[in-house]
C-alpha cells in the first residue's frame, strides 16, 4: 500500500506523462502529408441530375505526387440505406495537409 506521498507523487507523474503524450502528438498512421496548402476549391457548374435518386458529389483538390489535381464533381446513386454524401476535406495539423475521405450516411 503506497503512502499518501507516494501516491501524490505517483498521481503527479501519470498526469504529467499524460500532458506530454498530448503536447507531443506523432503523425496519424496511413495518412499522407502534404506540406503546402491546398489550393481554393473550384466553382463548379453543376448540370441537371440524370435520376431524381441521384447526389451530386462536389470536386476537390487531390495531392498526386508532387501537385494538387482538380477532382472534377459528378452525380451518383447513393447505395441502399444511404441519401446524403458526407464532403471530404482537407485537415491540417502541426504535419501539415491531408485529406479526409467523405463518405455516405
Amino acid at each position: 500500500m503506497l503512502k499518501r506521498g507516494q501516491l501524490i507523487r505517483t498521481l503527479s507523474l501519470m498526469a504529467l506523462a499524460g500532458a506530454m503524450a498530448c503536447a507531443n502528438p506523432r503523425p496519424r498512421v496511413g495518412v499522407v502529408y502534404v506540406a503546402g496548402r491546398p489550393p481554393v476549391d473550384r466553382v463548379e457548374v453543376i448540370a441537371v441530375a440524370p435520376g431524381p435518386t441521384h447526389v451530386w458529389i462536389g470536386g476537390h483538390w487531390a495531392w498526386r505526387g508532387a501537385e494538387y489535381v482538380w477532382i472534377p464533381g459528378h452525380w451518383e446513386v447513393p447505395g441502399a440505406g444511404f441519401r446524403a454524401w458526407v464532403p471530404g476535406h482537407w485537415g491540417h495539423d502541426r504535419f501539415g495537409w491531408y485529406w479526409i475521405e467523405g463518405h455516405w450516411r
